[in-house]
Order: structure tokens, then sequence, then C-alpha cells
């Protein structure tokens, strides 16, 4: 977005790590706005046209002294550009590499936490570290940098890398060895905020409140008189994007709900209230449960389940989108991370993480325009924007639900039975956890129901019926998780609920996988 607030802005070249969104989302919330650019992508004349007040190197899985590795635009050093610079990890080692300093192996690999030494101070540190400090920071790197270029002089160190933090005062840049946008290092968000305010004089006026603004004029200078189609999940993201676009552009704006039958109890009835009749927006409720539980019958493959699902909901989408006609835009709820884990670090296609399409092949095969208005923010962000909204908490604060729904939640055949025994248990799970005050504590929460039956004895008599697995994992992104530590009294009454309340069900476990090895759902 180009706007006035958006003047202060930073510029994050990625060179391939695994925590560049943590960089950006620390400095986020500090009130600066600000993009991350692969760095085969970046030139000087680029950066020239982001017009940042700053520049962050991110790490990355390189050794800067290889012939092939990867490079920062030299017009950040050579003093074309004039900006501010920081470098983190390999963004340090770059950054000594290419002014003319050397970058080695190193023989003692640190990896983890870590103490530097603060021996010097410098703008970075300033009101944060002094020097004669010691202070707890994450470290992850294979390299050391073993002669710094001219104008620079060490500000920390460790026992293995004398060169833990670097400073160069008169052009303002500066470079740490280890990683501040990780919890691990406590300080790290006040570190990056001085880089970002002291060291490039931002403001910290971006909020989400000038961002809402800003994204209804934009939808409006986009669409102006034109009809926008956006297909509702009832999830956050489709959510958000509905009420922003009913904002900009009131009743120009068509909302299609394809009920698929996999849904949690009473979710379809939620949905049409919301947005029908709270919000007043346009809806079109298109009730295809039937369609879609016929096509799974017989169905275990999970990877079949996904593209039966994914394929019918294109079908019933664009059959619904025929018959309202007219519409030149599809709205859809893309969101940052998607954006950036689109792009491949190599720029082949073969190491990207995934090629994102929130409603793949429908607007080349409708003929229609993109409209994204959240492919600037991250999750915590949308919540955010919601608020800003007034999206009910129920729906702003809910947790993550897969497109396909209950489905992927029984592994082996679906069938109207098993949804229904799915369902009444996952209220139960859900409603329990609300009334142990845990809901927000937990990333995400649902029941499995097992292919898998078991002897059971109830009032004397013998069961043979299904097993459920609890899942509850906490996580920041989604990308790791582990399992929440619920305190025993808490399964045992869920469970004991569980069993007694849902006919078909006997057994009730708790999944205690980590993601990593894992995944967070069970297909």
């Amino acid at each position: 977005m180009d706007s006035a607030l958006q003047t202060d802005r930073i510029l994050i070249i990625d060179f391939g790590s695994q925590v560049t969104q943590l960089i950006a989302r620390r400095i986020r919330e500090s009130g600066v706005y600000c993009e991350i650019h692969p760095f085969q992508r970046v030139t000087t004349e680029s950066v020239r046209a982001f017009r940042p007040r700053g520049v962050i190197l991110s790490g990355g899985p390189a050794s800067a002294h290889e012939t092939e590795a990867p490079h920062a635009p030299e017009g950040l050093f050579t003093g074309d550009l004039g900006l501010p610079v920081l470098g983190i990890c390999y963004g340090e080692q770059t950054m000594v590499q290419q002014m003319g300093g050397r970058v080695t192996t190193s023989d003692h690999q640190e990896f983890g936490r870590a103490v530097v030494d603060i021996i010097d101070n410098c703008a970075l540190f300033q009101g944060v570290w002094s020097s004669g400090e010691t202070h707890q920071v994450w470290m992850s790197h294979g390299d050391r940098v073993d002669v710094l270029p001219n104008g620079f002089r060490p500000v920390a160190r460790t026992e293995s890398a004398p060169f833990a933090a670097i400073a160069n005062d008169d052009l303002k840049f500066y470079a740490v060895q280890f990683h501040p946008e990780v919890v691990h290092t406590p300080d790290g968000g006040k570190l990056l905020t001085n880089f970002t305010h002291n060291i490039c004089g931002c403001r910290g006026t971006w909020t989400m409140s000038a961002f809402k603004d800003e994204a209804v004029q934009k939808i409006r200078d986009q669409v102006s008189d034109g009809r926008v189609i956006c297909g509702l999940s009832g999830g956050v993201d489709s959510s958000v994007v509905a009420v922003l676009l009913h904002e900009a552009i009131g009743d120009q704006l068509q909302c299609v709900f394809v009920d698929h039958g996999l849904m949690r109890i009473n979710e379809p009835d939620e949905v049409v209230r919301l947005f029908r009749d709270h919000f007043n927006i346009p809806l079109v409720h298109r009730d295809a449960s039937t369609m879609f539980i016929d096509a799974l019958e017989g169905v275990t493959d999970p990877e079949v389940k996904r593209k039966i699902i994914g394929k019918l909901f294109i079908d019933v989408f664009e059959e619904e989108a025929k018959n309202i006609g007219g519409a030149k835009f599809l709205a859809q709820g893309t969101l940052y991370p998607d954006v950036i884990e689109s792009v491949s670090f190599t720029g082949g296609p073969s190491v990207t993480i995934k090629s994102h399409h929130n409603v793949g092949g429908l607007p080349e095969r409708m003929n229609m325009n993109l409209v994204e208005p959240l492919r600037e923010l991250f999750k915590d962000e949308v919540r955010a924007l919601g608020r800003e909204l007034n999206l009910p908490e129920s729906f702003v604060g809910r947790h993550p639900f897969p497109g396909p729904g209950l489905a992927i939640r029984i592994p082996g055949e679906v069938t109207r039975d098993k949804l229904d025994t799915l369902r009444k248990a996952d209220a139960i799970y859900l409603e329990e956890i609300r009334n142990a005050a845990l809901y927000d504590a937990i990333w995400q929460a649902f029941v499995v129901l097992l292919p898998v039956q078991t002897v059971g004895v109830m009032g004397d008599a013998r069961t043979f019926e299904h097993v459920c697995a609890l899942r509850a994992v906490t996580s920041t992104d989604g990308m790791t998780a582990d399992y929440y530590p619920y305190k025993h009294d808490f399964l045992g009454r869920t469970a004991n609920r569980i069993i007694n309340e849902v006919r078909g069900i006997n057994r009730v476990v708790y999944d205690i996988t980590s993601k990593p090895p894992g995944t967070i759902e069970w297909e």
C-alpha cells in the first residue's frame, strides 16, 4: 500500500531463514509496516522504488564465503541508497563479506541458547544493553566472522563468536550473529525497535485502524462500480474479507456460502445468521451436503477426499456465481504467509513450500479478477482487523478449521452416522474447554473419530463401539506445535461426558504428538 502512513516502512530481504516471518511480526507489533522480499528479486533499484527507511537482512542456510552464496544489492553498501542496515545471522555474514571483511567456517558451531558479553555501547543497544553486561540470545550458525570491514567495531561477543554484534555508527550499519526475532532472545524485540524507531526514524504509526481505512479505499479504487463475489466458509479469513468488502462497496458484494455438510454443530446456521441477519450482507446459502457426502461414499484415502471436496466446491461455487451473473471480481482470503510461501527460495519450483491458490483455477475459468485485501496481513493481524470491523469475538477468536471440514477428522470412510457422532463428541469437548477457560490458551482443539471399535461394558452389557481421540495443540503460527498439557481431571471429565452422552463411542484417548513429527490434523 502506498500511503502516507507507510512512508515509515522497513524492507526485509529474505535469505531463506525459517524464522524470517518472525522479524516482520516483531516489527509490525511495534507499529511499523514492513514487507519481506526474497533476495533474488531485490535490486538496488527495487529497494529505491520501495522507499524504506531501513533494510534488514535475514538469516539463511547458505555460507557467505562460498562462490555462489546469495548477496544483498551492492547499492546498500556503496552509499548509493544511504539507508540504515541491520544484518541478522547470515545477514551479518554477507554484509561483512560484501564490504571487504572475511567469514569462515567455525570450528565451534552455536545452536540454541547462548550468552553474549556486551563489550561496547552502540545505538542498537541504547537503553537495552550496556557495556560490561551479559545477556541471553539465541544462536543458529556454523560460520563466523573472522575479519571486520573498515569502519566496523565489535560491540558483543561469545566464546566462539568474537564478533557476535558489530557496529558502524557513521553508516548506521549494524549486525548481530544471533536471532533477535525469536522469543529465546528476551530483549530481541527491543533491539529491533531501537533499529526501526531510533536508528531509522520510524514513528510507529501503522495501526490496524489505519490499515482498515486504507484497505477500504484500495478496494473502492480497484472495484469501482463492479460486482464482487466472495466465497464464504465461515472461517476467520473469509469472514473478515466479507465484512471489509461490505464496508467498502455495500451491495456490490455478493457472498456465496457452500455448505458441504462437513461442518460442526450449528455452524451453517451461525454463518447465515451473522452475515445475512446481523451484517445484512447479501448471501446465497447453497446446501450441497447431500452431494458432498454421497460423493465421499466408500472413499478412504485422505488425499482423494480432499480432491473430491475441492473439486465439488469449485463446481458448486461456479454454478452459483453463474446464477448470480455479472460479477467481475472474485474475493478471497489470501494472507501474507501464503504470499511468502508461494515464493521459492532458490527460484525453482521443486523447493517451493506450497503453491497457494485459495480457490484453485476459478479466476481463470470464470474470467474474473482477484480481490485479496488481506494479502499483506499475518493471521493475528487478520483477527485484529476483525475486531476493528466489530466481528463477534466468537468468530474472530475461533480455532482454525480445515476446508475439508470433518471429513479429515474421520479416518476411513465418511458416513452420515459417523458425522453425527463426531459432531456431538466435538461439541462436548469444546464446551468443556470453554467451561475450563482454556479456549484462548489453545491454538486448535478437536475430536477425531477413529476407524477402530473396541469392547466395553456399559450397564452390565457388552459394547463394541468407536474410539475417539482428543487433540489440542499450542502454536503461534501452525508451522510447529506441541500438545496442550491438560490436567488429568479435565481429561477424565471430558471422556466421561462423551462416553455417557454420545451413542457409538465407548473409549476416549488423548493425542500427545507434537508437530513435527506429526501434523496437527490426522489426515
